[in-house]
């Protein structure tokens, strides 16, 4: 069956379009439009799994970030301090000069865990995300 296709423009900057091209060369894909396919399929796969993000989880939160970029270390502190009661411990390092790695400990309801994940993901300067969580186990 052959479904229609919609194309769109896409601006990226020139070192994320070189790193883009050298992945999809080594990986085969016969065009960017295959990569760009492939990646959006993996985001639209990672949405649904946060989506069923539910009942008490335990999870590692980790995020890289350019902490020179404007208000962003004051926003990230602004949405810790909102989801205190879920953050059990955070560590802080240091990668380069203008770039930091962050690790949060949660444990809470998943919608918590959820939410505190996408506001840190929304802002401007966060690099990557990512987001491993577990059900704890019941005590029987």
């Amino acid at each position: 069956m052959e479904q229609d296709l919609s194309r769109i423009g896409v601006s990226l900057p020139e070192n994320l379009l070189i790193k883009f091209d050298e992945i999809i060369t080594k990986r085969g894909y016969s065009s960017r439009s295959e990569g760009i396919r492939d990646a959006i399929r993996g985001y639209i796969r990672h949405y649904d799994w946060m989506s069923e993000v539910e009942g008490e989880r335990v999870g590692v939160l980790s995020m890289t970030y350019n902490h020179s970029q404007r208000g962003l270390v004051t926003s990230l502190l602004d949405i810790q301090h909102e989801f205190s009661t879920l953050i059990r411990s955070a560590i802080h390092f240091h990668i380069g000069h203008d770039e930091c790695m962050e690790t949060l400990i949660l444990r809470g309801e998943g919608r918590d865990v959820k939410a505190i994940t996408e506001q840190i993901m929304a802002l401007k300067g966060i690099k990557n995300v990512k987001l491993t969580t577990i059900r704890p186990e019941q005590e029987v």
